[in-house]
């Protein structure tokens, strides 16, 4: 699934390529892909006649902004935008085609179909589900470290588990969550309740580190990920533990080692990020909540 870099990548790339573009009619190929209105006829012509202000990013969630109706697109595993010229031939596994008043088509491709699409009024988007509902945004400057310490208190769960949770920090994903702790030394089986402030303090900013460095380099392309333009993203060229079971780790030589955790194969090195004396078993605020 696109994670935050790759979905602020996509943001900024059709952000340069369909800003400002009017639409003139929005073709639906997969009914089930457009989620609110519930008749996708009726969510075309809503389209109809209206122009693409600018494209911002809540969480992992795209967010089409119009003068008067907002456009709320979730990629989900391996759903992607592309621009073409009209005349170009559609392809395969393509679910909704917008096109534009200059000729050219913003088209929605998506092989696993799990995507999702909303229109909401201006605002609505933010103070209803699914937006309502995630946390901070961690590149945000709201994101301080004393706003984490804030997040994390009380909790009694791991940590992998609470960063993966949408509802306690917006974008991180398997991959960068693995990074993160790895770059604080910190076990992903840990209790929330037992990392030491220190610890809280190198997380908050291993977080907000990777995450800025995934982002310049255009995100991770480890299966199907590419930007509005095509690209492929450049940082899974620097993972240092995600999706390197076996390999050595890059501070102490120790093979990586790969277990699941909440339900995800997760990455980490045993020398590094040791477990600590404390452990408890799983909860049911252990499982990942997606929104």
């Amino acid at each position: 699934m696109p994670e935050l870099p790759e979905v602020e990548t996509v943001r900024r790339t059709l952000n340069a390529l369909v800003a400002g573009k009017t639409i003139e009619r929005v073709t639906v190929l997969l009914p089930r892909i457009i989620q609110k209105p519930d008749d996708p006829d009726r969510f075309s012509a809503e389209l109809a006649g209206r122009t693409i202000r600018e494209i911002a990013r809540r969480g992992k969630f795209l967010r089409f902004l119009m003068d008067d109706l907002v456009l709320l697109s979730h990629l989900r595993m391996e759903g992607r935008y592309g621009v073409y010229g009209r005349d170009e031939p559609v392809e395969k596994h393509t679910h909704v085609i917008f096109r534009f008043t200059d000729g050219t088509e913003l088209r929605y491709k998506d092989v696993r179909q799990f995507g999702t699409m909303h229109l909401f009024a201006p605002g609505e988007d933010l103070a209803s589900p699914p937006l309502s509902r995630l946390g901070p945004e961690p590149l945000e400057p709201s994101f301080t470290l004393g706003a984490f310490r804030r997040m994390l208190a009380g909790r009694q769960t791991k940590i992998k588990p609470l960063l993966l949770n949408q509802e306690a920090v917006a974008g991180l994903g398997n991959i960068y969550v693995d990074e993160a702790l790895f770059r604080a030394r910190i076990h992903p089986e840990r209790p929330v309740g037992a990392l030491s402030a220190a610890e809280q303090k190198r997380l908050h900013e291993a977080i907000v580190t990777t995450l800025r460095e995934a982002v310049e380099a255009g995100g991770s392309s480890i299966k199907s990920y590419v930007n509005g333009q095509g690209e492929t993203g450049m940082f899974q060229h620097r993972l240092r533990v995600y999706g390197r079971k076996g390999e050595p780790c890059p501070a102490c030589g120790t093979p990586i080692l790969k277990t699941t955790v909440a339900g995800r194969g997760t990455h980490f090195c045993p020398k590094c990020q040791k477990t600590g004396k404390r452990i408890i078993h799983s909860t049911p605020s252990d499982h990942v909540r997606e929104v």
